[in-house]
Parts: structure tokens; C-alpha cells; sequence
């Protein structure tokens, strides 16, 4: 076996199905789904099939799916766009300390223009806590922004409770399900919010296109002016063949949500860890309440990038950083409050569809030889 890709979480490969529906926009469907012409209408039909799938995985209307250019711009568009068509009802923002650079990032903008931003801190697991959100919240409170689950350790927040608690104190909730769509359920209704980010290319669709669900009545400011796509919240001629992909992949993924077959992977791959590396191996993160594909573990005293390097064949991930020779572990277990001699070894396994329990064996085997 030459090499295993167990990095799922960063990026998925196309799957087939989604090439065959995107590959019709490379020939034939090349009409501006705008044109009222025999070109045109074909094209738009496309786009609304697309939009009904991306709606069915979510439980919404079709109306309330905007396409994006991915998981950033869906972000940005639900926080600056809530943000400045809400100054006049106040300025204060919640989040939690651990959201990814695609929320931080919009936030620390926001800052500069006059929000005021609260960092929720997490524990242990990397988990929120409901009472410190409800806490936080003040009179001039406009949106909640919490992520569904964690990037690096997997962690799945209490988006439920925490949606409930935003609707009792009339606050706009969103949360970045970018890493949780095709995973696990993600139903906008119960989940109780407002906006909710997915990413193409985290469930086998491809780069460059994502999509925000917005309830309606939730009104945002758009991030792109000009003519009236996407029901007026993003001006441009719609990427057809990025839409078409990313439908296909919803569809696909509401029917394999929910049959356990990477919970089981993901436990087997944790169990044969435990057994080949016992105390020196450790889990981070929520044992239970995680994705069923993400084993972020830490390997004692080592350095995970060091592991990874000396494993060329395998393609994983790891959040910390080493710079001349001093290990800076990630901002998420720095948080969680992961000790430094432990957090230097975290490396985060992310399985996919395409995963096959002879690829972790393989694993087992090389981690052996270089630990």
C-alpha cells in the first residue's frame, strides 16, 4: 500500500457521482440560467434542482439557500451582512474561543468598525457552555455565532440548546456547519438557527462553492452589489457547474448520514491506537459527542508533525505549529487546555467515505515503526 489519505476534514475527493452531474455544464448547459431563451432555462432548472437538494439535506426551502463562493464567504456574508443592516438594534456579538479562522477573522473586521465581540471559553473537550453563552448576552446583543462542530478535535457543540437560548432572548443565531454537513444529521429546524454555513469540498463536492441557509425573515446586508442573484444577496452570474456539483453531493449525503459506517471505522482506528501505544496515546476531544470520522489523538512527549514527516505516505493533519525547534501548540487545544508535552503530539486522522479498514491497519503499522 503507497499511500492513505486520512485528512477528510481539509478536503474530500470528488465523488463520481458528483463529476457525472457536473460534467453536462462542460458541454451542453452553458446558458445564463438568467436568459429567458431555449439556452438559458435549462440552465436555471439545473440551478433549482441543485438548490432543492442542498435544501432537502438541510430540511428548509430552496428559497433559503444562498450558493457561495464556499465556507468563507458563506460566513462572512452571514456576519458583516447581519452586522450592518443590524447597526441601529446594537453592536454585540457572541462566539466561543475555538471558531475558525473564517469567523474570527470577519469578527476581529467587525471590531474595527465598532462591534464588540465576546469569546466564550470552552472546557476540557473543547465545549461551550449554554449558562456562560446566556450570561454573556446583554440588551445590545444582535447574533450568536457558535460552530457545530470543531475542526481539529471534532467536538460537537449544543447548538440545540444554544439556539434556544438565542430565540428566548430574540438574538440572531448562526452556526458553521461547514464541518458537520455529511457527517451527521444538520436539520435547521431543530437545530433552532437562523444561518447555517456548509463547504463543498468537505463532503466530496468541489472547491469554491458552499451555501448559507437563511431563514426567512432573517434580513443581511450583502457582501456583493449589483443585479439580483440569489434572491438579491449575491450579485453575479451563478456558477452553474460548482452548484450542480454541490447539489449532487447534498443528495448523496442525506442517504448515508446516518448508517454508522465511519463511527465504526473511527472506533476501530482508536481501539488498535489504545492497543499498539497504551498511556502514550491520548484522545482530544469529546469521546462521544464528536464527528463519527475525526480521531484527533496525541502521541506523549513526540511531536506530531515530526510523526507526519517521518510518514510520507500518509496524508494527516496537525495543528500545532514548530518553529526553530519549539513546538506552538493550536489555538483549540491551547484553549481546551491541553498540556504542552501532550498537545506537541496531537495529530487529527479524519476518515472519509472512501476509507477501508486495511488503510488503518497500514496506519497502525507505519506509526509503529516511527514511534
Amino acid at each position: 500500500m503507497n499511500k492513505v489519505y486520512l485528512d477528510y476534514n481539509a478536503s474530500t475527493p470528488l465523488a463520481p457521482e458528483v463529476v457525472h452531474d457536473m460534467y453536462p455544464f462542460l458541454t451542453d448547459f452553458y446558458g445564463n440560467p438568467s436568459a429567458v431563451h431555449w439556452a438559458g432555462q435549462p440552465v436555471k432548472e439545473k440551478m433549482n434542482r441543485a438548490r432543492e437538494q442542498v435544501s432537502d439535506l438541510l430540511s428548509c426551502s430552496p428559497e433559503e439557500i444562498i450558493f457561495t463562493s464556499g465556507g468563507s464567504e458563506a460566513n462572512n456574508l452571514a456576519l458583516k451582512g447581519y452586522f450592518f443592516k443590524h447597526l441601529s438594534k446594537g453592536k454585540h456579538i457572541i462566539t466561543s474561543k475555538i471558531e475558525h479562522p473564517a469567523i474570527i477573522g470577519p469578527l476581529k473586521f467587525l471590531e474595527r468598525l465598532g462591534a464588540e465581540i465576546t469569546m466564550i471559553n470552552v472546557d476540557e473537550y473543547g465545549m461551550v457552555s449554554t449558562d456562560d453563552i446566556e450570561k454573556a448576552i446583554r440588551e445590545d446583543t444582535i447574533l450568536i455565532t457558535v460552530m457545530h462542530s470543531n475542526n481539529e478535535v471534532g467536538t460537537l457543540q449544543p447548538i440545540e440548546e444554544i439556539g434556544e437560548i438565542a430565540r428566548r432572548h430574540k438574538i440572531a443565531f448562526h452556526t458553521d456547519a461547514s464541518q458537520s454537513a455529511g457527517k451527521v444529521p444538520v436539520d435547521v429546524n431543530r437545530l433552532n438557527v437562523d444561518m447555517l454555513t456548509i463547504a463543498g469540498h468537505k463532503l466530496y463536492a468541489p472547491k469554491g462553492i458552499g451555501a448559507l441557509y437563511i431563514r426567512k425573515g432573517i434580513e443581511l446586508e450583502p457582501l456583493i452589489h449589483g443585479a439580483g442573484h440569489e434572491f438579491g444577496m449575491r450579485a453575479g452570474t451563478e456558477n452553474t457547474l460548482l452548484a450542480a456539483g454541490l447539489g449532487k453531493a447534498c443528495e448523496l449525503a442525506g442517504k448515508h448520514v446516518t448508517d454508522g459506517r465511519l463511527a465504526d471505522l473511527t472506533n476501530y482506528f482508536w481501539g488498535e491506537l489504545k492497543e499498539a501505544f497504551g498511556a502514550e496515546v491520548v484522545l482530544n476531544g469529546h469521546e462521544e459527542k464528536r464527528l463519527p470520522n475525526t480521531l484527533n489523538v496525541s502521541f506523549i512527549n513526540r511531536i506530531g508533525q515530526d510523526i507526519l514527516t517521518a510518514i510520507p505516505q500518509l496524508a494527516a493533519s496537525t495543528g500545532s505549529a514548530c518553529h526553530a525547534g519549539k513546538v506552538e501548540l493550536s489555538p483549540v487545544l491551547r484553549e481546551m487546555g491541553v498540556p504542552e508535552h501532550i498537545g506537541m503530539g496531537a495529530v487529527r486522522f479524519s476518515l472519509g467515505k472512501y476509507t477501508t479498514k486495511e488503510e488503518l491497519d497500514q496506519v497502525v503499522s507505519w506509526l509503529k515503526e516511527v514511534i
